[in-house]
């Protein structure tokens, strides 16, 4: 055997020691996550299979929430409120976006953007499962005059997470009132 293949074979050990020991960090560091009850973010359980969305969303919240019930649970999406378990009902649905910071120059250098959406939930004989609620979200934005039209997808891209999330946070606290324990009065 040469001395060359001897390398090699020495480095292809240390490799695999090397592999092993990072995998066994990696285990030890997802174990301890969960461990502690931590979980990533997976499906919403909800017990109603067919959900209406109705009063007066904007279009992409509307499709953001339909995006989230289609995906992020096993219901469905009815068009006739009359069809559905549960109807989902926002009540308002408004962004804006305010001026955080200037520069020197008296110039706008950050924006706060934010979209506030009220909700609530009931079922078709208009039993009330979630009182009006409010969730509203933020985020900052930096500004810059040199660069309006980046500046304007960014505003985009941040308002399209924001919505997403806000779809995700509803379906998560309608789903917490079926899965919060009842109360036994003796």
């Amino acid at each position: 055997m040469s001395q060359d293949q001897k390398m090699q074979l020495d480095a292809k050990g240390i490799n695999t020691l090397r592999r092993a020991t990072l995998g066994l960090f990696g285990l030890l560091s997802m174990g301890s996550l969960m461990a502690c009850g931590y979980r990533l973010r997976g499906m919403v359980d909800l017990p109603y299979k067919v959900i209406a969305i109705t009063g007066n969303p904007s279009p992409p919240m509307r499709a953001d929430l339909q995006r989230a019930i289609l995906t992020g649970t096993d219901a469905k999406v009815a068009i006739n409120p009359k069809d559905a378990d549960l109807i989902l009902e926002i009540t308002n649905d408004i962004s804006g976006r305010e001026i955080l910071a200037y520069n020197s120059n008296g110039q706008v250098s950050a924006y706060r953007l934010n979209i506030r959406v009220g909700f609530r939930a009931f079922d078709t004989a208009g039993a009330e499962i979630l009182p009006e609620a409010e969730i509203y979200i933020t985020r900052d934005m930096d500004f810059s005059v040199s660069t309006v039209l980046a500046t304007d997808v960014q505003q985009q891209q941040f308002l399209t997470s924001m919505r997403s999330d806000l779809a995700v946070q509803i379906l998560r606290r309608v789903s917490a009132p079926a899965r919060a324990p009842q109360a036994r009065s003796f």
